[in-house]
């Protein structure tokens, strides 16, 4: 840092927020995308988001002794060969922190031994970096900073602003703050994943279900316009002309299609999703999942809010 951040340019949270759920029609085109992905990814890697989720909870160890000791390590510092080293695995507190069962966490954490991925040594723990490519982080970021570059011009537009950052300046100042921004991502990531988890079987069925969302964002853009997040979701609702199919979702997301078909037998018999007599699947959830969950997605739109405003503030500082 070449000079001394300014701490003027910091926003106000409660401010960001409000923006956010005013303009949440141009932001979800670009969030459901990013968060999707971000779930098939981490099902390519294991073949099961569980396993990938337990991996990162032990990354993100490391990224908590770095904000304590006020360092901010580089993503490429970050991604050199050397193993990352963490004190002995507490089975309660990820079981509790990630909302998994013991014993499963007990078993997929020998997995990820098996697999060489971590490894035993006396009273630490080794994560070694093949087990964490680079390049599934490369992609997470271009695709977070196509949302913070929209942000970014929705403040512009709300007269918050006076510019509009690059995409290659946001990439860049993400990578050069990578620990303190991958923090916030599994802050954010760690509480969205646990809401979902108290409302439907596993991440699986989430992965499969945000798709189906995805289809349904996609399926329903037009020219932007600014809507908050209740008239969104309302329009988006039965607006899937297309649907989706079970085949479909199978090869998107790289989940078996036996164990797709399970998982949406299980969507649409809690009425989040809806299926047409020509087997498509769309997004139409009926009263009884929405009001079940309302309080869940308000929760996950605060963590949203919060996530976007730390990283956007820590983007804004460094380069005023």
């Amino acid at each position: 840092m070449k000079t001394l951040p300014n701490i003027s340019a910091q926003f106000d949270e409660y401010k960001i927020s409000k923006i956010i759920d005013k303009n949440f029609s141009r932001l979800a085109p670009l969030f459901y995308p990013f968060i999707t992905n971000w779930l098939t990814r981490a099902y390519g890697v294991y073949g099961d988001i569980d396993k990938y989720l337990i991996a990162i909870y032990l990354v993100n160890r490391q990224f908590i002794f770095y904000r304590k000791n006020g360092f901010i390590v580089s993503f490429e510092t970050f991604f050199e060969n050397k193993p990352l080293e963490i004190d002995k695995i507490n089975i309660s507190d990820i079981s509790k922190d990630l909302k998994i069962p013991k014993e499963s966490v007990r078993r997929k954490i020998q997995e990820l031994e098996n697999r060489g991925v971590i490894k035993r040594v006396k009273k630490k723990i080794l994560i070694y970096r093949s087990g964490l490519s680079s390049d599934r982080v490369n992609i997470a970021i271009k695709e977070l900073s196509l949302l913070l570059y929209e942000f970014n011009k929705i403040l512009k537009d709300e007269r918050e602003v006076d510019n509009v950052f690059e995409i290659e300046k946001i990439i860049s100042s993400i990578k050069q703050n990578y620990s303190f921004c991958w923090y916030q991502f599994y802050k954010f990531l760690f509480s969205y994943t646990n809401r979902w988890r108290d409302q439907i079987q596993d991440l699986e069925t989430l992965c499969i279900g945000m798709t189906v969302v995805l289809n349904a964002t996609q399926s329903k853009q037009s020219a932007p316009s600014k809507k908050n997040r209740t008239v969104y979701f309302k329009e988006i609702m039965g607006s899937d002309l297309r649907g989706v199919n079970a085949m479909s979702l199978s090869e998107i997301t790289g989940i078996p299609r036996p164990t797709v078909v399970r998982k949406l037998k299980w969507l649409l018999n809690k009425r989040f999703l809806h299926i047409n007599d020509k087997k498509l699947i769309s997004l139409d959830a009926k009263d009884s999942a929405f009001k079940q969950s309302k309080e869940m997605q308000k929760q996950n739109f605060v963590s949203l809010s919060n996530f976007i405003y730390r990283l956007f503030n820590q983007i804004k500082v460094i380069n005023s």
